[in-house]
């Protein structure tokens, strides 16, 4: 079948206009292009990230490509920055979709035996902490339903080895994300889970040429992904297309949980 150049371009879809959404971790890598992704199908973004000035570029690049996007300083290990951040999201109106992307790795690599106190406290304060004081506030202020979307991994899913504090960290996400779920149902409010296999971010650009072709290797069609093919995913389920989906966590991995 020959090749149609005009299905390599989005369609133009405008699903979303009327409704505002928040994204934390927006500054880069999955939340910057989850932010673009609501943006161009028209959701008034609020860009949240604890590098403000990324968060504002970022707000200002979708805006002059035809988006509504605004900017905030937003430390989701910091109560009162979340609430800021959700009132903000709530100012921009008809508040129904919020990303929780914010998420740091585990620095040390260590076992388990060498792993400090501090450094678990660190990485679940943000990936699993931050992300259930995301949720509760993000629900509290969704008065006529949404659909609130989480970061995970599929290290949330599978083990591995050195990365205790991150697994333990993102399969907290995954079972928050069905608990509130459950808990959220009656007020019309979806609560789901993305789990990205190994994606071309920021994140993966301290991993030297061996270990990524180890990586490439137990992946089935031999990549990476992208974080806009994570952000396509995030989009159905901020969407009515995903209308029938709570509490579920979608593996956006090359099947790498699969084999």
């Amino acid at each position: 079948m020959p090749h149609d150049a005009s299905q390599d371009a989005a369609p133009a879809r405008q699903d979303l206009a009327g409704r505002s959404a928040l994204v934390t971790g927006a500054a880069s890598g999955i939340g910057a292009a989850v932010a673009r992704h609501l943006a161009a199908r028209g959701a008034r973004v609020l860009c949240g990230d604890r590098d403000e000035a990324g968060a504002h570029d970022l707000a200002r690049s979708i805006t002059e490509a035809g988006g509504v996007a605004e900017a905030v300083a937003l430390d989701v290990t910091d109560p009162e920055s979340v609430a800021s951040a959700v009132s903000a999201a709530v100012g921009m109106g008809a508040f129904g979709i919020a990303v929780n992307s914010a998420g740091i790795a585990d620095p040390t690599g260590a076992d388990i035996l060498d792993t400090s106190e501090a450094a678990w406290d660190a990485v679940l304060a943000v990936n699993l902490t931050g992300v259930f004081r995301c949720i509760r506030a993000e629900a509290a202020a969704m008065t006529a339903g949404g659909s609130i979307i989480s970061i995970a991994s599929v290290l949330g899913l599978v083990g591995r080895r050195n990365q205790a504090a991150y697994v333990a960290s993102k399969h907290g996400v995954v079972g928050l994300t069905k608990a509130a779920a459950a808990e959220f149902a009656d007020r019309c409010i979806r609560v789901n889970a993305v789990c990205p296999g190994y994606i071309e971010t920021p994140m993966l650009a301290p991993m030297g040429a061996e270990a990524r072709a180890r990586l490439i290797e137990s992946h089935p069609l031999g990549r990476f992904g992208t974080a806009e093919e994570v952000a396509e995913v995030v989009g159905f389920l901020a969407s009515e297309a995903g209308s029938f989906v709570t509490g579920a966590a979608y593996a956006a991995d090359d099947g790498y949980t699969s084999v």
